[in-house]
Formats: structure tokens, C-alpha cells, sequence
């Protein structure tokens, strides 16, 4: 809709009534807070400023980020910190699968920073991680949100071997907006990654995102959906960009709630086993419940 498009990207833009949520601080949240303080636990959640941490953590939901809080890729659209990466902590996995005991989690997220730097790309910390929190927890669930690992099959096999229930790989957005939010990275190759990993293990649940305003056209969306169920993505989650600052890529427009309705049904109509859609949906949000739609 017009009156939500960004004529001056460049300006301080005040977000619609509908982004307001509960300030963060329920007793939930601050169990999590200092519980992944004391266990030296980076998450998704703070290091990409998710409007939805109070939500998420008071549910004892949380998106664990292995591998440091540095990334070796620069995407726009990202607010994790970009440089070099500090040596790869061998005793994270066993620290994450503590934590996870810890909280009495049925289900767990594990994503990472990109460390091209790393022959595998920290495939193997994936598989670790996975190892050690099935150890702990024998009946958690395990969601992995992976990089592309630069195209490299093998390290996708490596976290395909440890048997995680479902393997997320963000899409992020429209094919001709690709290139100029994630340099480093290609559409076709994000696609390639989700039809690989349906043909080496068909039994895992895939899933992947995409993020609206910056710039795409509304039959873009629908195209992109559909070349995710081509690869038969499983999943989708759809959401509104937010510009993390005036560094980032400059934020387009804003999606109605309506849209997001909309995006929906056609994803559900394209056949997705289930498509969370709207303004404050992130990767893992309510992942747990994603993924138990779809086992069903």
C-alpha cells in the first residue's frame, strides 16, 4: 500500500502501530538472561536485535548462535558484528547442551555466525552441537539454521549425518535484490543447498525465510515462493525488514499485516506444510510449533 512505502530511506522512519510489543522482562526472561550470561552462550536473539526476545524468551524459547559473535561475510541487512573471527571454542557443544538440560528445552534452534574461514565452515561444531545436546536431552528436538558453507556439499553432508529434525537455510529475499543485500552469497546456490539436502536425507523437515521492504515486487515474493517449493522447502517463515541502522541497507517499505495475510494463504495454496507470515516474524519464531505442524 502507497502510504507505507518510504519515500526518503535515508530519514528516521517511525514504525507502524502494529510493531508494538511488551517490553522484555517477565521472569522467564530474566531466568534466560542470566542463565546464558553465566553459561558464555551467544544468541541470535541479542546479537541480531530481534523485536521478539521478550516474547520468545519468556516462552524459554531461544535461537543459540555458535561458533563466536563475528562473521566473516558483511550482508546489509545484518546487524552482526563483521570482522575476524576469534579460534573456534572446542567445548561449546558440551556448554550448549548443559544450557539446553538446564532450561528443560523440547526443542532447540542452533544457528551460527558464516566462518569461511574454516575448512568446513564450522559444519562439524553443527554436528557436535547436535551430538551433545541429544546426549543431554535425548528428546529435544533440533532445528539447525545454517550458512550456505560457500557451496560446499561435504560440510552439508557432515550436519546432515548428525540427524537434525529440521535443517533451515534463509533464502533471505528476492532473486534481483540478492546480490546487493548478500554479496557473498547466490540465490541459486541457497536453492541448491535445500534440494541437496532433500535428496541426501528426504526425511528431514526443510525451511526457509524471507524478509520484505527491500525493494522486491509483490510478483518477486510469489516467485521466490515458488522456487522454494520447487526444491520442496517445507517451511516458510515471511517478515518485515527493519533497518538495524543507517549503515544498512536502506528499508523500502512497510508490508500491512493484511499483505502478510495475503502471503499466507498463497504459500499455504503453493503447497508449504506451514507459512508463519507477518510484520514481527523471524526465522525461529515459534519454531517449535512450526515444526510440529509439519511432522503432522
Amino acid at each position: 500500500m502507497a502510504e507505507y512505502s518510504i519515500s526518503d530511506p535515508n530519514q528516521k522512519t517511525r514504525l507502524p502501530h502494529w510493531f508494538k510489543v511488551k517490553k522484555p522482562g517477565g521472569i522467564n526472561y530474566l531466568r534466560l538472561q542470566n542463565l546464558l550470561k553465566d553459561s558464555e552462550l551467544n544468541t541470535v536473539c541479542v546479537e541480531a536485535k530481534c523485536p521478539n526476545i521478550g516474547d520468545c524468551w519468556d516462552r524459554l524459547s531461544a535461537t543459540f548462535m555458535i561458533l563466536g559473535d563475528i562473521c566473516t561475510r558483511s550482508c546489509r541487512y545484518c546487524a552482526v558484528t563483521t570482522g575476524r573471527p576469534y579460534p573456534v571454542d572446542m567445548e561449546e557443544p558440551s556448554r550448549l547442551a548443559r544450557t539446553v538440560k538446564k532450561l528443560g528445552l523440547n526443542y532447540c534452534v542452533i544457528t551460527s555466525v558464516d566462518r569461511d574461514d574454516l575448512i568446513d565452515g564450522g559444519a562439524s561444531i553443527f554436528s557436535a552441537c547436535i551430538d551433545k545436546v541429544r546426549t543431554e536431552t535425548k528428546d529435544c528436538k533440533i532445528e539447525v539454521l545454517i550458512p550456505d558453507f560457500q557451496g560446499v556439499e561435504k560440510s552439508l553432508r557432515i550436519v546432515l549425518g548428525a540427524k537434525p529434525d529440521v535443517l533451515n537455510h534463509n533464502i533471505e529475499t528476492v532473486e534481483r535484490v540478492f546480490h546487493s543485500v548478500r554479496p557473498r552469497g547466490k540465490y541459486s546456490q541457497s536453492l541448491e543447498l535445500l534440494k541437496i539436502t532433500k535428496n541426501i536425507a528426504p526425511d528431514v523437515i526443510t525451511k526457509s525465510g524471507m524478509m520484505l521492504g527491500l525493494g522486491e515486487e509483490w510478483e518477486e515474493i510469489m516467485q521466490t515462493m515458488v522456487d522454494l517449493r520447487d526444491v520442496d522447502c517445507d517451511l516458510l517463515t515471511i517478515g518485515q525488514y527493519l533497518r538495524p541502522s543507517k549503515k544498512h541497507f536502506p528499508l523500502k517499505k512497510f508490508y500491512t499485516p493484511q499483505e502478510f495475510d495475503v502471503l499466507r494463504q498463497e504459500g499455504l495454496r503453493l503447497g508449504f506444510k506451514y507459512v508463519a507470515s507477518g510484520p514481527l516474524v523471524r526465522s525461529s519464531y515459534h519454531a517449535d510449533e512450526q515444526a510440529a505442524l509439519a511432522i503432522h
